[in-house]
């Protein structure tokens, strides 16, 4: 995911390569049934992978809250229904992390967690690797504290 500033708000784009004409990244990743399993499967990676302990603990005791703003999110940035911003309004993703210690460790922990996510679930390689481009992007920007 790629981010801009603009008036001090990030603005969140699509990823740079669009989705072939008259589908959106939601379509072409399968829908919102396909959003949902690879939002179960990275938390569910998390609460198994031991390699992935640091950001486990970042999340609390119940990853439950955190799985639904995510599929809801990802269900708006892909293309399909705004269910955050409905719910929520604009992510503003950089402040609503704020309250989350978030440095390298999280960073790299969650793009390998949504990688793997992506790869047990079948997402198609190329369309991983984009993904992966822009999630780093993304939680590389949501770093705030200083190691």
């Amino acid at each position: 995911m790629n981010t801009e500033m603009n008036d001090k708000m990030i603005l969140i784009r699509e990823p740079e390569e669009p989705a072939p004409a008259g589908q959106t990244l939601f379509d072409v990743i399968g829908g919102e049934a396909r959003v949902r399993e690879l939002v179960d499967r990275f938390y569910d990676l998390m609460d198994l992978d031991t390699d992935l302990a640091d950001l486990r603990a970042a999340h609390g005791p119940s990853l439950d809250q955190a799985r639904e703003k995510l599929f809801w999110f990802l269900c708006g940035w892909m293309g399909g229904p705004d269910y955050y911003i409905r719910r929520f309004g604009h992510p503003r993703l950089r402040a609503r992390h704020l309250p989350f210690s978030i440095g390298t460790t999280e960073r790299d922990q969650w793009v390998v967690c949504m990688g793997r996510a992506m790869q047990q679930v079948g997402v198609e390689p190329a369309l991983a690797d984009k993904l992966l481009a822009s999630f780093y992007n993304t939680a590389d920007w949501m770093r705030n504290r200083q190691e």
